[in-house]
């Protein structure tokens, strides 16, 4: 199966050919014809992923790199020795993620032609989630650094569309919708500027930007044409300053990183400026970190991420599940090698995750938004995923991307199917009898209740992914998250490692925090009885809608199967052990599978199992009746403040507000008010430019130019005058004065001929 390597543009090219399609025809075929071309499109890369997934397995994992047709050379700089390919790469890791992409993305393209139906913008919103993918697939099937760039930077343009997707709705909401477009574009700069800084240094320090090249590996099969020659030569130079390369020939950035740190002492010359080579790798990680930190929303660069949901709630699904959060993950896990080397970055990537995962877990706690609820969620399961990378767990954490792909687009969706359930609920009572203006908000829990009666698919297939998310056992986050508990704890038992011990005890806690918030959920939602009449008159939504529901369902139960950890009885017997970690570690160099730990899974079990009984007590029917005040704010005063902070987030917002924000606006009034416009425009342009041109004209036209060139010439033009005045009085008139004239004029030019000859006659 070696040839089907070579279809890996098509996983790409598929998307792009659906928007295309969408875009220039997209008005003349419907609905309906949208919807196939959009679904099919993803549908059919869906389908090449599973081909390159087999063909992976059938020739023994191999990895591969394929050149783009009509792109073997993109960048090509002779005069720099700069040559930088569009290749592809076909290993563990980027089928991974495609697999996870496109088919997550397939089903949520498919509920989106539900949820999007009747909507204006519906060729524009499918044109957009084909664009999403295809900047996605290009991020992680990329062979370079810059590959990746370009699909990093096209997912945060798709981003800024899609969560400004209603910018156009009146009043207000339209005005919300865009700022929180604009928001989540200039957050993610500021990582992306901390990305594309550690990229140059990443190319000054190897001299290249492929992840590796071909023969530096056991690659079986490589369908790449040419070969290139060195493309720059580092200044990288051994403990005796003399220049010292690991092996001639063109070499990836990875494999030049494990020989110099195997090999020992190498600097990076910088001028006259020489950086030991492990420092130059700590430098290069804490700038991936800082692009991780925007794209992958951690602290202190996470507030973009509950904004995004003003976007349709599809949108919400493959951003926060599938694709555009999850690429600052699958880079850090695609430079492990780096981080791996680098203890300090492991340290700060530690406790940025852990630190992120609680934070995140705690404002979930006061949200009364069924969207924004899961939007702090993400926030705090990609910090157990940051944290796994830091403690060293790379397969923990891309098995927990996998599973939380799963079931957050689950609960995402099963949230879009609530909301849209309401909304019809309550369009049906504003046409009723019922008729009255209430503040009702289809995304306020407060309005909902006993909604598992009305929608009863909807329900079963969000508890399903309820469990999973809080970590139940066989759900899939248990395998996940136990895995990243265990991976911590064992850091900090076998290495002596601090960062382990804090990682451990944040994420328990932030786990308890989650199965507490999300049974919250499911109380406010689900049961009691409805509390508004929108919630009474609410249905099941449409069976486009509700199949993918129950294929995510399906997969959030069973998908964890796939690595279970080495000493779990029977499963591991039926399934095989760490599956997915042997899997992985033919492209992650420091992959590894973990072991079941019954004391710590008993209590991480027990811990979430305690925090939904304690959700449930306090959320129980009768509690939730009225909602004026939330339930935990009655319980006694410290919880009511907990629950405030909880409520106001932290304060983050107003603390972004007053530190930058204002400062920021204010910086810019000063800018552009009084240095642009008063100083730079009233005095400069105005005063010095202006008035000294105006005067300087003055000088020209008033007394240069009036007073004495035009009084020179008036005076000459009166001379002239007088001078004509008088002679015009020779003008008699009289014809024997002008004959007299004519005669004493031709005497006078007679002497004048002959006054030599008259001077030679009379002797003068």
């Amino acid at each position: 199966m070696e040839n089907f390597f070579d279809l890996v543009p098509l996983v790409v090219l598929f998307p792009l050919i659906g928007l295309l399609i969408n875009l220039f025809a997209g008005k003349q075929l419907g609905e309906r014809g949208v919807s196939i071309v959009a679904v099919g499109a993803s549908a059919m890369a869906l389908l090449v992923s599973i081909v390159l997934w087999l063909a992976q397995v059938d020739t023994g994992f191999g990895a591969v790199v394929v050149d783009a047709p009509l792109l073997g050379t993109w960048i090509d700089i002779p005069s720099a020795g700069v040559e930088i390919g569009w290749q592809f790469r076909v290993d563990t890791l980027s089928v991974t993620m495609m697999l996870v992409v496109t088919g997550v993305g397939t089903l949520i393209h498919l509920y989106a032609v539900g949820y999007m139906h009747g909507d204006e913008g519906f060729p524009r919103f499918f044109v957009y989630m084909n664009l999403f993918l295809v900047f996605m697939l290009v991020l992680v099937s990329g062979n370079n650094f810059l590959m990746m760039f370009v699909g990093w930077e096209g997912v945060g343009l798709c981003s800024y569309l899609l969560i400004g997707f209603w910018f156009d709705k009146p009043g207000d909401e339209g005005w919300k919708n865009s700022d929180a477009a604009r928001k989540a574009f200039i957050v993610n700069r500021i990582g992306d500027f901390g990305l594309i800084l550690g990229v140059l240094l990443t190319f000054w320090t190897f001299g290249t930007l492929d992840y590796y090249v071909p023969d530096e590996e056991p690659i079986p099969y490589h369908h790449a044409e040419h070969e290139a020659e060195p493309l720059f030569t580092p200044d990288i130079t051994g403990v005796d300053g003399a220049e010292s390369h690991a092996v001639s020939g063109p070499m990836g950035v990875f494999n030049q990183a494990e020989t110099w740190l195997t090999e020992g002492d190498h600097r990076v010359e910088f001028g006259t400026v020489s950086i030991k080579f492990e420092h130059m790798l700590t430098v290069i990680t804490l700038l991936f970190l800082l692009g991780a930190t925007g794209k992958s929303a951690q602290i202190p660069l996470f507030i973009w991420l509950p904004d995004a949901m003003a976007g349709p709630t599809p949108v919400s699904a493959l951003i926060h599940a599938a694709t555009m959060v999850t690429a600052g993950v699958y880079m850090m896990v695609r430079a492990n090698v780096f981080y791996h080397a680098s203890e300090t970055t492991s340290f700060v990537v530690t406790m940025i995750g852990a630190t992120t995962a609680l934070v995140a877990g705690f404002i979930a706690l006061g949200q009364w938004d069924i969207k924004r609820v899961l939007a702090y969620s993400t926030v705090s399961q990609l910090g157990f995923m940051v944290t796994a990378v830091g403690v060293g767990a790379y397969t923990a954490a891309m098995f927990h991307l996998v599973t939380h792909a799963c079931f957050k687009a689950l609960l995402f969706l099963g949230s879009g199917s609530v909301i849209h359930g309401l909304e019809h609920g309550h369009h049906h009572v504003a046409h009723g009898e019922h008729d009255h203006d209430d503040g009702f908000d289809p995304q306020d829990m407060r309005f909902m209740g006993g909604l598992r009666h009305k929608m009863p698919l909807t329900y079963w297939t969000y508890l399903v992914g309820t469990l999973a998310l809080a970590g139940i056992i066989p759900f899939a986050g248990f395998w996940s998250k136990d895995e990243i508990l265990v991976d911590s704890l064992k850091l900090g038992l076998d290495d002596g490692r601090l960062d382990g011990y804090l990682g451990f005890g944040m994420l328990l806690a932030a786990a308890a925090f989650t199965a507490f918030y999300m049974w919250r959920q499911v109380s406010m939602v689900f049961y009691g009885e409805p509390r508004h009449a929108a919630a009474e008159h609410a249905g099941e939504s449409a069976p486009v809608m509700v199949w993918p529901l129950m294929g995510l369902a399906f997969l959030s139960a069973v998908i964890g199967l796939i690595n279970v950890p080495s000493g779990f009885p029977v499963l591991g017997w039926l399934y095989g052990e760490h599956q997915f970690a042997n899997w992985l570690e033919e492209s992650v160099t420091y992959a590894h599978g973990g072991e079941f730990n019954w004391l710590l899974a008993t209590i991480a079990v027990a811990l979430a199992l305690a925090a939904i009984y304690v959700a449930r007590t306090i959320y129980n029917d009768r509690a939730i009746t009225d909602l004026e005040r939330d339930p935990l704010e009655r319980l006694s005063p410290r919880l009511a403040q907990a629950f405030a902070l909880s409520n106001a987030k932290l304060y983050w917002d107003e603390v972004y507000f007053a530190f930058v924000v204002h400062p920021y606006r204010r910086a810019a009034y000063t800018l552009a008010e009084r240095v642009d416009w008063y100083w730079w425009h009233d005095f400069v342009h105005e005063r010095v430019i202006y008035g000294t041109f105006n005067r300087v004209t003055r000088l020209l036209t008033d007394v240069l130019d009036l007073k004495i060139i035009d009084r020179a010439f008036l005076r000459s033009a009166e001379a002239v005058r007088v001078a004509a005045s008088r002679i015009r009085r020779i003008q008699t008139g009289y014809v024997r004065t002008y004959a007299l004239s004519v005669l004493f004029g031709a005497l006078l030019v007679t002497i004048i001929i002959l006054y030599p000859v008259l001077r030679d006659l009379l002797g003068i």
